[in-house]
């Protein structure tokens, strides 16, 4: 595609544009995304222009702009990460039905981990999970098994970049975290207390594809002091339900 006078691709522009939504920011004005997205005024309305006359954005009844049905229904097409989250499903709500507190299914995504779905009860406890929401890979129990089970250049940028300390809890220490890593490897889980917020503990156990391949983690996140034994029961009993389901045999 052409380039910009700045050596930006068409592709590259749009792309600032639609990443300036997230997970709580779901509405914008197109100087507001223009701004966020660092392009010129003139360059931002026209791209919002166009994506909204292909559908792709969309505008309310107060000329916000939010994410547009066509963009969400292509992306979901033949989407590996939908399949995913339809057979993970049922299992999610079983565990979400038994534990009674938030249950989550993350997959890794640019070295982060980015939550498919979240399950949550009335009464469940404080949780900072977002679906389409990403969280650090080395703080949170998610992000813990991804990273435990991924590969050594994964694990190895990860531990060259900076590990931000969400809470006292969080393991920024390289060789700590190593061990943490192995001991998950060992056990087959991953046990966070208070790494992302200190009133609760995420717990997750890794899914598999039907080669055997970690391909996501599957978590609960409890209150702090809670005892973890009866969630990873049922954690491990979603885990193989979920992987017989995409073909993987024990």
């Amino acid at each position: 595609m052409a380039n910009s006078p700045s050596g930006e691709s068409v592709t590259d522009r749009l792309v600032r544009v639609l990443e300036t939504f997230t997970p709580t920011r779901t509405a914008q004005t197109a100087a507001e995304i223009g701004r966020r997205s660092g392009l010129p005024s003139s360059t931002a309305h026209r791209i919002v222009g166009e994506l909204v006359g292909a559908g792709l954005l969309e505008r309310d009844d107060e000329r916000r702009v939010r994410i547009g049905i066509r963009l969400w229904e292509l992306a979901t097409r033949s989407s590996s990460a939908l399949r995913l989250r339809q057979a993970a499903l049922p299992y999610m709500e079983r565990v979400q039905q038994r534990v009674r507190e938030h249950t989550q299914l993350a997959i890794l995504e640019h070295d982060e981990a980015l939550f498919l779905e979240r399950l949550s009860a009335p009464a469940s406890g404080s949780n900072v999970t977002r679906i389409a929401g990403r969280l650090p890979v080395h703080a949170s129990s998610s992000g813990l098994v991804l990273l435990a089970f991924g590969d050594r250049a994964l694990q190895d940028r990860v531990m060259s970049g900076t590990l931000v300390r969400l809470t006292p809890s969080t393991l920024v220490d390289p060789a700590q975290l190593r061990r943490k890593l192995s001991e998950i490897r060992t056990v087959g889980h991953a046990i966070a207390p208070g790494y992302i917020e200190e009133v609760s503990t995420g717990v997750a156990v890794p899914v598999r594809d039907e080669t055997g391949a970690v391909i996501a983690a599957l978590s609960v996140v409890l209150p702090r002091d809670e005892e973890v034994e009866f969630a990873l029961v049922e954690l491990h009993r979603a885990a193989r339900d979920i992987e017989r389901s995409l073909g993987y045999r024990h």
